[in-house]
């Protein structure tokens, strides 16, 4: 009996089997979204009870090393996060030879952002750190 392949006729043609590439990205975009879970509610709650705070007590909350640390690794995850879910989008919706400066404009702007956010966040540590 013979074994029945799902395999396009083309494949079949050319022995071209699965590419094999996409576990690895579907696995990075399951991993950052459950880190993004505890992450979002930290950030969630602290908003929350920094609501009514002056600039000042916001600024000296962000300088804490604690929460430093945790709104570095929000920034990371969340714009990793973002630039995987992005790279879907594009590789399925954008069909042009546009899809190649769409994929680096993507990952740019998510890697610049989180770089952006990233600076802010320890030039303001670095201050509080600086000033005690």
């Amino acid at each position: 009996m013979e074994r029945h392949r799902i395999q396009t006729p083309l494949g079949r043609a050319v022995g071209l089997g699965s590419a094999k590439s996409g576990f690895e990205h579907w696995w990075m975009e399951r991993i950052t979204a459950v880190a993004l879970l505890p992450l979002g509610v930290w950030f969630a709650g602290s908003l929350i009870a920094q609501s009514g705070s002056d600039y000042r007590t916001f600024v000296a909350w962000l300088g804490a090393p604690v929460n430093t640390v945790l709104m570095v690794l929000l920034l990371i995850t969340l714009f990793w996060h973002a630039a995987l879910g992005f790279q879907v989008v594009i590789e399925d919706y954008v069909h042009s030879d546009a899809k190649i400066w769409a994929l680096l404009a993507a990952r740019f702007i998510c890697f610049a952002a989180a770089g952006i956010g990233i600076l802010a966040t320890l030039g303001v540590a670095v201050e509080i750190w600086t000033a005690s």
